[in-house]
């Protein structure tokens, strides 16, 4: 069991899920703000609430690279820390939306489903132009089997595809090591001066 605590208080997991936490948290409280407002929160405009992950991928690599670095940071442990508070931050977002939904305000929930609908019914032309009478039916069914579990999936599946590329230009910018394939590490042999056989 002391293995197991060891292991969750590395620095390299323990900071990365306490930014997640606070990333998962921040979303929420953005959805719980569209909410107040009478502003759909399960619409386009929650997507926006992606800018909080990325804030807190940047905070936590910049804190990780000044305090456990001391300046110094691996493109591994970039995309580790990245990806960490990525999905912690997700699973709470979309747990947290659950729970709301589920206990707190269902309403919310149904007239995201009757929403979809009249958008769907009221594009109804230019869906069946493009994808036939057979597969528009299909997209109309498809509003009825949309679950909050489907939900939980989708928030955690967008949002694993939307961090590809930030995470790899936050990795990217935040990387500073003390040695590079020019200037090998004081411990690893410099191939420029190996002895000629």
């Amino acid at each position: 069991m002391k293995q197991l605590f060891a292991f969750f208080n590395h620095p390299l997991l323990k900071l990365p899920v306490f930014f997640g936490l606070l990333a998962g948290v921040l979303c929420f409280v953005y959805f719980l703000v569209l909410s107040s407002l009478n502003i759909m929160p399960l619409g386009n405009k929650k997507v926006l609430d992606f800018g909080f992950q990325i804030i807190m991928m940047v905070a936590a690599v910049w804190y990780y690279r000044k305090n456990i670095g001391h300046g110094f940071l691996h493109l591994w442990e970039a995309l580790t820390i990245c990806y960490v508070v990525n999905t912690v931050g997700a699973l709470l977002t979309a747990w947290l939306i659950y729970l709301f939904l589920k206990y707190v305000d269902p309403a919310v929930f149904t007239q995201y489903l009757d929403e979809m609908r009249q958008l769907i019914v009221s594009t109804k032309g230019r869906l069946v132009e493009t994808l036939g009478q057979k597969e528009y039916l299909s997209v109309l069914k498809g509003v009825d089997r949309i679950t909050l579990e489907t939900l939980v999936g989708d928030e955690i599946s967008k949002k694993t595809v939307l961090a590809i590329l930030p995470v790899l230009v936050i990795s990217l910018l935040f990387r500073k090591q003390d040695y590079s394939l020019y200037n090998p590490a004081p411990d690893a042999p410099n191939p420029s001066k190996s002895p000629k056989s």
